[in-house]
């Protein structure tokens, strides 16, 4: 099992810009693109670093809106994991 982080723990950790944020035991980021091809395209590209990592975000589509929420299901929160994915999407 992975370690569950604390609330400020992982509010220290969030990346940059605010965009992220901690709401019932999960990370939560909504993005917005200009067409549904933009948005399908970003979330392949999410689950191409997800597979890589072998962590799987929750994703939702609505047209051009994705919104992923990061969690670890065998700690019952946010862990390290759900940190670096956040990192790493933000990168993209």
């Amino acid at each position: 099992m992975r370690e569950l982080l604390d609330v400020e723990q992982v509010l220290a950790s969030l990346p940059s810009g605010g965009q992220w944020r901690l709401q019932d035991d999960r990370l939560v980021r909504e993005f917005r693109f200009d067409d549904f091809v933009q948005a399908f395209g970003f979330m392949a590209r999410v689950a191409l670093l997800a597979e890589k990592a072998g962590h799987h975000p929750d994703m939702f589509n609505s047209y051009s809106l994705v919104r992923l929420e990061l969690h670890s299901h065998d700690a019952g929160g946010v862990t390290q994991r759900d940190l670096d994915l956040a990192h790493a999407v933000t990168e993209l």
